[in-house]
């Protein structure tokens, strides 16, 4: 029996991968806000320890995975879901709109994982697995501020896939597409107030974001299901991109980059010394 320990997992991915691992034979440690809503949603059961946990209070991470140390005896896979998003051109976002969803999205990420990997390497073992996004990977107009967090996502990742490595631990970053979730409402969701000038950009991101609410392609009980094969592999990838516009917008990124890369090879090069 695995111990899976998720954020946010009162509802959308959260909930849904816990529901898998709990079906699979696995314990979970589900942590929300509001740890009431959990119980709400999956009633009592012996594998399930609802914990609270707003993920930028550092002290309630610590207590947290001490308390699922306590009940399960360890931790076994991590996953950092919780998260919302800002919709907005870079401008439009105010100070303390780009100030609380980095707080959330890579902060309060930093957070849990800072409280969960002591217990992860005193085992020599275990998995970390981000929730990122496509727009971690190649940034859209409208959604600058959001991207950028998920970006350092994707960077921190990295760095931690080559440090824990050594010690038995994985670490992969997921990059969903656009899944049929709530994200777009306004629960999972801010909205910068518009200026006019970016109605073409931003204003038209807006506008597409508003019709593709509950018509995304993304099916989120398969990428549920993705998430449980993934922790089943013995040899996790680094990257997980899920959903075909995820994998056509990297494709598309590598070839503009390609092409970026070829056009100005002279002028980057001629910055080596002699």
């Amino acid at each position: 029996m695995r111990v899976w320990f998720i954020t946010g997992a009162s509802r959308g991915f959260g909930a849904l991968i816990a529901a898998e691992a709990l079906a699979a034979g696995d314990a979970v440690v589900a942590t929300a806000r509001e740890p009431k809503s959990i119980v709400a949603k999956f009633g009592e059961h012996p594998r399930l320890l609802a914990v609270r946990l707003d993920v930028t209070q550092e002290e309630q991470a610590r207590a947290a995975a001490e308390e699922a140390i306590k009940r399960f005896g360890r931790i076994d896979i991590l996953v950092n879901n919780a998260g919302y998003g800002l919709l907005g051109a870079v401008e439009e976002a105010s100070a303390k709109d780009v100030e609380r969803v980095f707080s959330t999205n890579v902060f309060g990420l930093l957070t849990v994982t800072r409280a969960v990997l002591p217990h992860m390497r005193s085992q020599r073992s275990g998995r970390v697995i981000n929730i990122s996004s496509l727009g971690g990977y190649g940034a859209y107009p409208g959604w600058g501020v959001y991207c950028a967090t998920k970006f350092a996502v994707e960077g921190l990742t990295e760095a931690l896939a080559a440090e824990l490595a050594p010690l038995g631990i994985h670490a992969t970053v997921v990059e969903p597409g656009f899944f049929r979730t709530d994200f777009l409402d306004g629960q999972s969701l801010s909205v910068a107030e518009p200026i006019a000038d970016y109605a073409s950009t931003a204003g038209a991101t807006r506008t597409r974001a508003a019709e593709l609410n509950h018509a995304q392609p993304g099916d989120p009980a398969r990428l549920a299901k993705a998430i449980l094969a993934l922790a089943d592999t013995h040899r996790p990838p680094l990257r997980l991109p899920l959903g075909s516009d995820t994998l056509a917008r990297i494709e598309a990124k590598h070839r503009s980059v390609d092409a970026e890369v070829a056009a100005w090879r002279e002028l980057a090069l001629s910055t080596d010394g002699v």
